[in-house]
């Protein structure tokens, strides 16, 4: 009897527990939800503090220059008066052709790790080498074949461009800024001359010339203008390189204004002369620019690679 008791009471509990209603869910306590609620909140308090402070996007405005408003074919022939004493890149060997072979190299070497077309050569100081410089080097980069290179004055206070390639220094830079002349019409390109060498000849096809003009006391002020940044999107679709020599940038801020527009800047500075504060001063004052590296103007004992391959100026 007791062990049938104990299995009556066994399947009567087991019936008890099948009969068992599921316990009521407590209701979700608001576990974390004060904190989601925070959260929320905060989220919605840092957006709206966020579109309160935050001003609307407004795409930057710019010019579009319809590259066929440059019409290369009119610019106009003049006669030039090429000098090899102050042009030694003209030249076919020695030691001043190498090195600026060398610094055409390394503008190549800069080109292909970002976009290089148009650089501004300044310096300091005046007397440094900026406009020797930026002249040979835009004939060195003109010695090659189907290079077109574009030089500008942009030193409108002491335009001196001109008398190295031995041309007119008007209409100029100035003029096209200041709206007085178009910008074919500030071009030029050397006419062939007698005597003109084939090297000589080759370098003359690929180059055009913008003289300074006469920017007087309004040069810092034609520097400023948008025009020279129109002038450079108009150009750089004709140009294989643009080369600009501008003011020493620590006595005036036309170099600053103009170095706005190009893709790099190299600093000059003179052996012997230039003194490292002020190369440190020049460098700060074009800290928003691109500054491509400096170039040691006047070396005294230049290395003789070149002699390496018979090149040196004593075989020449």
């Amino acid at each position: 009897m007791s062990r049938i008791y104990e299995a009556l009471q066994k399947a009567e509990s087991e019936r008890r527990l099948e009969r068992r209603e599921p316990e009521p869910r407590t209701p979700e306590e608001p576990f974390n939800s004060t904190i989601y609620a925070t959260a929320v909140a905060t989220a919605e308090e840092e957006r709206t503090d966020v579109a309160t402070v935050t001003e609307p996007y407004v795409e930057p405005s710019v010019v579009r220059v319809d590259p066929n408003a440059l019409d290369v074919s009119k610019i106009p022939v003049r006669p030039w008066a090429l000098s090899l004493e102050h042009l030694p890149s003209l030249l076919e060997r020695g030691p001043a052709v190498e090195q600026f072979r060398s610094l055409r190299s390394r503008i190549f070497e800069l080109r292909d790790i970002s976009p290089l077309k148009s650089i501004m050569v300044t310096s300091g100081l005046p007397q440094e080498g900026k406009s020797f410089i930026s002249t040979n080097l835009a004939m060195s980069l003109a010695r090659h074949k189907n290079s077109k290179v574009l030089l500008i004055d942009g030193d409108m206070r002491r335009y001196t461009l001109h008398q190295l390639l031995g041309c007119e220094s008007h209409p100029g830079l100035a003029d096209y800024l200041a709206g007085k002349a178009g910008l074919v019409e500030v071009m030029q390109r050397s006419e062939t001359f007698e005597g003109m060498t084939a090297g000589t000849a080759a370098v003359a096809h690929n180059l055009t010339f913008i003289a300074g003009g006469n920017g007087g006391d309004k040069a810092a002020d034609l520097s400023g203008s948008p025009r020279f940044g129109e002038l450079i999107r108009l150009a750089a679709p004709h140009f294989d390189w643009i080369i600009i020599d501008s003011s020493p940038v620590l006595p005036v801020s036309d170099a600053v204004n103009l170095a706005r527009s190009c893709d790099g800047v190299l600093l000059v500075a003179r052996s012997g002369q230039t003194k490292f504060p002020t190369a440190q001063r020049a460098q700060s004052e074009l800290k928003a620019s691109n500054i491509l590296g400096f170039v040691l103007n006047a070396v005294q004992e230049a290395p003789q690679v070149g002699s390496y391959y018979g090149y040196d100026a004593a075989k020449s």
